[in-house]
């Protein structure tokens, strides 16, 4: 990091042991957390993130969901580089931060992850109550007649309309996306094999669109039924996820936060660390050691 806010400590890839400890303790002292990652928990899982230390836009804002349905040519140049960048994310695999979350969800310090992230790495850590609030970026979805298809088996239909694409070299952006200017117009995007003239849209949350009421719902439940809530990764710049923090301050439930750089919740929080989300496996190591106080915990 380039810079220190006043009051926070410069990051590092361990935070010192007394950090450790009070996130420890208050994991003892709330056994049940509601946990909300963002981008930041899959970036050592070599999928970018979309924002810098600051909160700021690393690169041009992502898709918007007006601007994909509207035009033909958005579509295509979004299909092309999915076809490059998409790689990366299907790749993917979970970190020692998705792991550590799934053990303590497994000890019963965890009642569930909300997640912003699109790439299904809770999931394959092994975390069994997982609410993808912005979708799942493996599927797609017709937004004509609703049906839906494996992004993979698009990906190779794609592929077999455009072969030259799969040659073109570019590096890997958020969410499946890649950083590849050139003329699209050529670019093939089928039609729904269902309906016929539908088009086929990520079955995620476009910046711009709304998140699903029962997803909203079943969110809010799970934060309800905890007894505090774990931020990690995420600096909670978009509504969808800062909602969360603002309706537990409301409610005077405790927040604690694991995240590199400025969060648009900083001033909510009853404790802070400033390091990368993988410190939760040293954080999982201390309370599985069952200190302090032997916090050590099953599911009821």
């Amino acid at each position: 990091m380039g810079h220190e806010e006043a009051g926070v400590r410069q990051a590092t890839a361990v935070p010192p042991a007394h950090d450790l400890e009070a996130l420890a303790a208050f994991v003892a002292r709330y056994p049940r957390l509601a946990v909300l990652t963002g981008a930041g928990i899959s970036t050592a899982s070599g999928i970018p993130d979309y924002r810098d230390d600051r909160g700021d836009w690393k690169r041009p804002p992502p898709m918007q969901h007006q601007v994909f349905m509207a035009s033909h040519a958005a579509r295509q140049r979004y299909w092309a580089r999915a076809l490059v960048g998409f790689r990366t994310l299907q790749d993917a695999r979970p970190n020692a931060a998705h792991q550590a979350l799934a053990r303590l969800e497994a000890m019963g310090h965890v009642s569930g992850v909300i997640t912003q992230n699109v790439d299904g790495l809770h999931q394959r850590a092994g975390s069994r109550r997982v609410i993808d609030l912005h979708g799942r970026a493996d599927r797609v979805r017709c937004m004509g007649c609703g049906a839906r298809r494996m992004r993979h088996d698009l990906h190779a239909e794609l592929a077999a309309r455009n072969p030259h694409w799969l040659e073109a070299g570019a590096r890997a952006g958020p969410d499946g996306d890649a950083d590849l200017e050139a003329d699209f117009s050529g670019f093939r995007v089928p039609d729904c094999t269902r309906c016929g003239d539908g088009i086929y849209k990520p079955d995620v949350v476009f910046f711009g669109d709304s998140v699903p009421r029962a997803t909203v719902e079943a969110a809010f439940a799970l934060q309800a039924e905890s007894d505090a809530l774990l931020v990690v990764g995420s600096s909670l710049m978009v509504f969808s996820g800062f909602r969360f923090a603002r309706a537990a301050a409301r409610e005077g439930q405790p927040i604690v936060c694991l995240n590199l750089g400025r969060t648009r919740a900083d001033d909510l929080y009853a404790l802070k660390v400033e390091a990368p989300a993988e410190a939760l496996a040293p954080l999982c190591e201390l309370v599985v050691g069952g200190s302090p106080g032997g916090i050590s915990r099953r599911p009821a």
